[in-house]
């Protein structure tokens, strides 16, 4: 028997796609078949991505904003159609001390990482169980079971994106729209490349030194990269995945020890 991961006819949508496990995934999406429409902030890294592929079709939105994201959505509605797959991959992970983070930098980052997860799903539900046939997947973090103080609002924003899933799992699994969550663990993005070099910046240590040492205690040796992610997105959006849903996948080499 072959694994069908065939997702010809579908529709998909990707949010926050500019780079990294966003733009990975739009590809990959694009390779198995798929009609993908993604957004992103700056209008060349729209051109760029949206240029990979006649069936990718790429939108300038500010997710953190309610008005932009429906304007997106209805954007997307008018020029592919419903929409099959939703990927709720846009966020951001600004590393900030507690004790001086205000309610607007909750609220905003609040704003972006979970209510555009929120509002996209809000909006691609009801044709989903229409046709009874729907796969939204929430892009969230390791960091979410083992928080940092540093990224204390980013953690909090995509546990809640975990739990969102569960619940939505559990209330439309009938319907044929399964909900499940990624959970990414050290992928070498631009986020690591960035800390890495602030980290360099305050101990003098090269990016490479800090990038080689913060892979060491991952158990397959190394960072993972946004394909690997990608891989696990295209195959619960496919068919061969008709059976998982409401689960917490996480994608780090073998980082995660809770059971």
């Amino acid at each position: 028997m072959v694994i069908d991961l065939n997702l010809a006819g579908r529709t998909a949508i990707v949010t926050g796609a500019s780079l990294g496990i966003g733009a990975a995934a739009v590809k990959l999406l694009a390779d198995h078949g798929a009609t993908v429409a993604f957004c992103a902030r700056g209008p060349e890294a729209v051109d760029e991505l949206a240029g990979y592929s006649e069936s990718v079709h790429g939108y300038v939105a500010d997710m953190a904003d309610a008005d932009s994201t429906t304007e997106f959505l209805a954007a997307v509605a008018a020029d592919i159609g419903d929409a099959d797959i939703l990927v709720n991959n846009v966020g951001a992970s600004p590393s900030r001390n507690f004790l001086y983070m205000e309610d607007a930098d909750w609220e905003h980052l609040f704003q972006l990482n979970m209510m555009s997860a929120v509002r996209c799903t809000r909006s691609v539900l009801p044709a989903m169980r229409a046709q009874k046939w729907g796969r939204i997947v929430m892009i969230s973090t390791v960091g979410a079971l083992y928080p940092s103080a540093a990224l204390i609002d980013y953690a909090a924003t995509k546990a809640a994106m975990i739990s969102t899933a569960k619940a939505l799992a559990t209330k439309y699994g009938r319907d044929g729209v399964l909900v499940n969550s990624i959970l990414p663990g050290l992928i070498h993005t631009a986020m690591w490349d960035r800390a890495a070099a602030e980290l360099s910046e305050a101990s003098g240590k090269s990016q490479e030194e800090i990038m080689a040492n913060n892979s060491k205690g991952v158990p397959v040796g190394r960072y993972g990269t946004p394909e690997e992610v990608a891989n696990a997105i295209v195959f619960l959006c496919s068919d061969a995945a008709a059976y998982i849903n409401g689960q917490a996948i996480s994608i780090d080499g073998g980082s995660s020890s809770h059971i």
